[in-house]
């Protein structure tokens, strides 16, 4: 028998497939549908002060025909009173007493303000609290949301406050709009917090209308800036949630959240240290149904590999991922094409010719009809296997001795006594982790 149970920080859920606070989880009726179709938890959207939100609100990026690779919105909280929202968590929380409900909050940054919005949270039989200082828009603007979330000393004493009267676990969800995540969820977990859920949305302009010059989303011809979700910013959740897993001074469960959208990204999430996860863009755009895919294949994933629950595959990638001066630089692969799958459309050709080492010599009619590879000059850098259309068609076929001895870029600066040494052992250097290409 796979058991999916999950736990993070005492919050109890059937499996780890949680609704993410936003539109689908705006009201009771939608959350009880979740947990009929299948769901283990559901953050509530976010609870506060009610406002008036405004339309059109949500912006989408397309891909080669491909819907909604990406997500924009510019909608804020609650547009309902409190006293009706923990109402309706009470009723959910009485009919589906098994599945979690986690209520997501964001008040003014006062202590009795946040004070009273604990204890309704705490009276409603929520399961847990997750403190939204990650909201980008709108509510940033008010001294909420990102604007709590980018300054460790503001995240750190609202979680204190909260924690003085919470009799239910609290989870800070993160802002990725940060230099450096570490320092807020460093901070959470100095206020008290119980654990973290991250990430939260992503500052964005969606995009321009060529003819009229609008920016979507549209408001009576103007726009403004919203949060990023959705498949395309999945891998820099994966990013985020690393360094959190890594990091010693953090140390408590974590809800990931960015881009899931069916079991394998769930599962590259719970390999980086998550116990938890959350769907939100996803569940917009293909229904509460699709939990039954999440579910059913993680459980087919985690029998295949001989794993009865979560925590066969929890955070045992985490050991995989290093700082760049610790790869071993004499590993070695070249790539190599197969002449049985290759179609002849010289995409790699083109790739390796205008975008990296010169080294593959294009489709030729009447002398060759594949793609030739020059293993001596080929670096091993994967661009022509990613252009390639055919799986599998370009594989990286590793060359160096696997049993000759490693070499690291900390090792040869320490053999050959650069200066750069000294970069290394630097509070510069562990302090952050630098992102983005460089040559």
């Amino acid at each position: 028998m796979i058991d999916l149970t999950s736990n993070t920080a005492g919050i109890i859920s059937p499996n780890p497939f949680w609704l993410g606070s936003g539109p689908p989880t705006n009201t009771a009726y939608q959350v009880m549908r979740a947990f009929e179709a299948g769901w283990g938890g559901a953050v509530w959207k976010t609870i506060g002060e009610p406002i008036v939100n405004v339309s059109s609100r949500l912006g989408g990026l397309n891909l080669n025909g491909q819907r909604m690779v990406g997500l924009n919105n510019i909608e804020l909280i609650t547009d309902r009173p409190p006293e009706v929202n923990f109402k309706e968590i009470s009723e959910v929380k009485k009919r589906f007493p098994k599945n979690a409900v986690i209520a997501s909050l964001m008040v003014e940054s006062k202590r009795e303000t946040w004070h009273d919005v604990v204890k309704q949270a705490n009276d409603s039989g929520a399961d847990g609290i997750e403190l939204n200082f990650g909201c980008p828009h709108g509510m940033s603007e008010r001294g909420m949301g990102a604007a709590v979330g980018q300054v460790p000393d503001y995240a750190c004493q609202i979680t204190t406050w909260v924690k003085e009267v919470a009799t239910i676990p609290v989870l800070v969800k993160l802002t990725p709009n940060v230099a450096d995540i570490r320092y807020v969820a460093r901070a959470a977990v100095k206020g008290g917090a119980d654990g973290l859920s991250l990430i939260n949305t992503i500052n964005s302009i969606m995009g321009v209308n060529l003819d009229t010059l609008e920016v979507a989303p549209n408001v009576d011809g103007r726009s403004s800036h919203g949060g990023y979700c959705g498949p395309a910013v999945k891998p820099i959740a994966l990013h985020m949630l690393s360094q959190i897993a890594m990091d010693p001074e953090v140390g408590v469960p974590i809800s990931g959240i960015g881009g899931i959208a069916s079991w394998q990204d769930a599962v590259e999430f719970i390999a980086l240290g998550a116990s938890s996860t959350q769907v939100c863009t996803a569940a917009m755009h293909f229904g509460f149904r699709m939990v039954d895919d999440l579910i059913d294949g993680l459980t087919q994933y985690l029998e295949k590999n001989g794993h009865t629950s979560l925590a066969g595959v929890q955070g045992r990638a985490v050991p995989r991922i290093t700082d760049w001066g610790h790869l071993n630089l004499n590993y070695k692969v070249v790539a190599r094409i197969d002449p049985a799958k290759c179609i002849q459309c010289n995409l790699c050709h083109i790739a390796c010719e205008d975008g990296a080492h010169q080294c593959i010599r294009p489709v030729q009619p009447g002398v060759r009809e594949f793609p030739v590879v020059d293993e001596s000059s080929c670096v091993g850098c994967n661009l022509c296997s990613l252009v390639c259309p055919v799986d599998a068609c370009i594989t990286m076929t590793r060359v160096d001795d696997p049993q000759a001895p490693s070499e690291t870029w900390s090792q040869r600066v320490a053999r050959t006594g650069s200066s750069l040494a000294a970069w290394e052992a630097s509070d510069t250097h562990h302090a952050g982790t630098t992102t983005g290409t460089s040559d």
